[in-house]
């Protein structure tokens, strides 16, 4: 067995009792199994990669950490602090995708899917905005910047997968569903009555966001390292 097999087989682990124990209403036993996930995707990266992990990459990891701290804990600051962590989370993406991709070269056969994923994005962040909840009425400039932020890594990550159509590119948009789901998920939670099947989507999409992250990261090290060599 692969040294990194067991840290991605536990997690995986910590993804199945979370689906388990959200579907059973455990609350407390998810919690404690969503309190696995990221610690396991961490060490499993951290083995990938050979323990070479950039600065940005850190950070990202760091206020992963901390969104997740917040939302585990469940008090009065927990709801904005996670909204935060995870607002740092996105931005520190985009400036990946800023420093270390290419330019995104448009055609005529492009133009028709990128505006339907544009008008699919801006429809999305005005539908979930619009919501009437009391919290994001609080802090509604923070809810419209992270909304902003989280519309503009999915923009470059849909039209870099259209445009190139790679792997790489498969995984961005993996990460940006996940992460997509995971948040409108989290406000329909916050919007309607409890309900096991919001809990259930918003919990396993968020978990898969880590792992589809975490592989987006590898392999743009593996892409570098053949840049490098050749």
């Amino acid at each position: 067995m692969k040294p990194n097999k067991p840290s991605l087989i536990l997690f995986f682990f910590g993804l199945l009792c979370t689906i388990i124990f959200d579907w059973t209403e455990q609350d407390f036993f998810a919690t404690y199994a969503k309190a696995i996930v990221l610690p396991a995707i961490f060490i499993y990266y951290l083995i990938s990669s050979e323990f070479k992990i950039g600065k940005i990459e850190s950070l990202i990891f760091f206020f992963c950490f901390v969104g997740q701290v917040y939302d585990l804990m469940d008090v009065e600051s927990s709801e904005i602090g996670g909204v935060l962590s995870f607002l740092i989370v996105y931005i520190l993406i985009v400036v990946i995708f800023i420093r270390e991709h290419e330019r995104i070269k448009l055609t005529r056969r492009d133009i028709l899917p990128i505006s339907i994923v544009v008008v699919f994005i801006v429809y999305l962040l005005i539908s979930v905005l619009s919501l009437q909840l009391d919290s994001m009425r609080k802090f509604i400039m923070i809810y419209t910047v992270y909304g902003i932020v989280l519309s503009l890594l999915s923009y470059f990550c849909f039209v870099s997968y259209i445009t190139k159509g790679t792997h790489i590119a498969l995984l961005m948009s993996l990460m940006a569903i996940s992460y997509i789901f995971s948040d409108i998920f989290y406000i329909f939670n916050e919007y309607f009555s409890y309900s096991v099947v919001l809990v259930l989507i918003r919990d396993t999409t968020q978990i898969l966001a880590y792992f589809f992250m975490v592989e987006y990261f590898l392999e743009k090290a593996r892409i570098q390292r053949k840049t490098i060599q050749q």
